[in-house]
């Protein structure tokens, strides 16, 4: 590692000396925010490594999925497949839901359920016609 680390630094010496590095324009430019605050701070190193390793937290992956399935319903012209997305939707919901330490409004999230039932009712209605 120290060997890296030397090979590295006469690199660099070398590219100021030679003028192809140009580090004025990052000179006093803060780094971008990449801390995300509502991440425990036990968690922010391991959901560090996880993002730089290309996965992602479960919550997160959950909520893509669901994404997709919201975006599949909302397409689907058949009702049986319809159906079937909002039921696995449903489950979707209930496995988060479970997996909170402190549970959400459920009325809410029923209130949730409805608005895209009716969303995608209102869209295959208009595609019908």
């Amino acid at each position: 590692m120290f060997l890296l680390t030397r090979i590295a630094e006469r690199k660099i010496s070398q590219a100021i000396e030679d003028g192809s590095l140009d580090f004025a324009k990052w000179k006093n430019v803060p780094l971008p925010q990449d801390d995300d605050p509502l991440v425990p701070d036990d968690l922010k190193i391991a959901y560090k490594m996880l993002k730089n390793a290309g996965y992602l937290p479960p919550e997160i992956e959950a909520k893509k999925e669901i994404q997709t399935l919201e975006e599949l319903i909302s397409r689907t012209e058949d009702e049986h497949v319809r159906l079937k997305q909002m039921k696995k939707l449903n489950v979707l919901l209930m496995k988060m839901e479970a997996s909170r330490k402190t549970p959400t409004n459920l009325a809410a999230q029923d209130d949730y359920y409805r608005k895209v039932v009716e969303r995608i009712s209102l869209n295959s209605r208009k595609k019908d016609r």
